[in-house]
């Protein structure tokens, strides 16, 4: 039998993917589970596994070129004798043909790319043709369905493409489904070591028009989405003479700003949960975490989110080496999707770059996002009447008004002030 091993959706906003290297080259055995492709998702590079034991018969896509979600990319051939048959059914030309794949193949196989958490793993579209009659369910969803006597059959998926995840079956028990488990304070690694290249900028020259990236195509997606969200803005000035006194002690510790601000929003969005809330269907959706996502400039243009996740839970130097060891791979392309898709709240920060003030775009999925000025010194009027400088910077916060309200979003910052300017040191504790 002659299998196809399809592009795979290795997050939730993927819509093509870019090949980066196959490991296996035509007429080469492959097992089950072994790695013979690596694709570029819109946010990293993911080794994606076949299904079945055969032999790489053709490449579909060569390295370089891109698919579609869920279009074949190789065909993996049983036994060899089957190597020149399914050689004979690739089209000529390594580019994706826009005919239908033939109707007759029985069953097709999906790749995946292994995630190094409890996430399920992400699978490819069973079928494209519509008549097979496969059922596509994560290990842990058939493994909890034996568990609980469930027939997989009976039940409705709702991962992508109808795949059943671990909460459809504890659904359809009548249980309350179990939120996935999310990494604290030891950094996820990925299960297959690979030497960290940090990309280098294309140069360019005048009058040259360069076509957009992967992650370039996925940040422009999803900017667009957020044109549909009504949202607002709401600003405060910061006092930071305590925070930068506290930074100056801790930098030699390593202990970086980001991660200062990150605990810092994390600890405040303890006392207002809506702002860390996010808009569902007529509803209200409370994350049981906080997970700060900060944006990333990468240096091949875009830029990602990698998430400091429970970030109200961990320790200031626990969540510094994170964050180092987080923004390390992410310009090296090495993040798992968990790594930058599970964000509960956003933090974007120019003022490293000594941008006074600026409003942030609202990430899809989020309820705000909060954008960071430079802190410097200011003249102000004190208390008794008399002039004085502080240092001090602007925030502005970006609002989904689905799920906050103005006066939630204020006093959110007046609290966020009052942690930085009055009882900062608790960061520490």
């Amino acid at each position: 039998m002659i299998h196809d091993i399809f592009m795979p959706a290795l997050s939730s906003t993927m819509t093509e993917g870019k090949i980066v290297s196959w490991t296996k080259s035509p007429g080469d055995k492959v097992s089950k589970g072994e790695t013979v492709v690596v694709v570029e998702s819109d946010k990293a590079d993911m080794d994606v596994e076949s299904f079945y034991d055969g032999y790489l018969a053709t490449i579909l896509v060569e390295a370089g070129q891109e698919a579609p979600v869920g279009d074949a990319i190789a065909l993996i051939a049983e036994t060899e004798a089957e190597i020149a048959q399914a050689q004979q059914k690739s089209p000529s030309s390594p580019q994706k043909s826009p005919e239908p794949s033939p109707p007759q193949k029985e069953e097709l196989a999906t790749a995946t790319a292994p995630v190094s958490t409890a996430t399920a793993t992400v699978t490819a579209p069973p079928s494209t043709n519509g008549k097979s009659n496969r059922i596509v369910a994560s290990p842990r969803a058939k493994k909890l369905a034996k568990q609980l006597g469930i027939a997989l059959n009976t039940v409705e998926g709702s991962g992508p493409y109808g795949r059943i995840v671990a909460e459809d079956i504890e659904k359809a028990a009548g249980k309350t489904p179990t939120p996935p488990a999310i990494a604290t304070q030891t950094p996820v690694t990925t299960p297959t070591p690979k030497v960290a290249v940090t990309p280098t900028p294309t140069p360019v020259t005048a009058g040259e028009t360069v076509p957009l990236n992967t992650l370039q195509k996925a940040v422009v997606q999803n900017m667009m989405a957020t044109l549909q969200v009504p949202t607002f803005h709401v600003g405060y000035t910061i006092t930071t003479d305590e925070l930068d006194k506290l930074y100056k002690q801790l930098k030699p510790k390593g202990v970086t700003m980001t991660a200062l601000l990150a605990k810092a929003v994390a600890v405040t969005l303890e006392k207002h949960p809506v702002v860390n809330a996010n808009y569902g269907e007529q509803s209200i959706r409370y994350p049981q975490s906080i997970n700060i996502a900060i944006a990333v400039a990468m240096p091949d243009g875009g830029l990602i989110t990698p998430v400091l996740q429970n970030a109200d839970k961990i320790d200031i130097y626990s969540l510094s080496r994170t964050w180092k060891d987080l923004v390390d791979r992410a310009r090296s392309k090495q993040l798992q999707p968990e790594e930058y898709s599970s964000g509960t709240f956003t933090l974007s920060n120019l003022g490293m770059f000594g941008v006074d003030r600026f409003d942030a775009i609202l990430p899809p999925g989020q309820g705000s996002i909060l954008a960071i000025g430079a802190s410097s010194p200011q003249v102000v009027a004190t208390a008794d009447a008399l002039l004085g400088v502080k240092r001090q910077m602007a925030v502005n916060i970006t609002c989904d008004h689905r799920v906050i309200y103005g006066s939630d979003a204020a006093a959110f910052l007046q609290e966020f002030a009052n942690l930085l300017e009055n009882n900062v040191q608790s960061l520490t504790m």
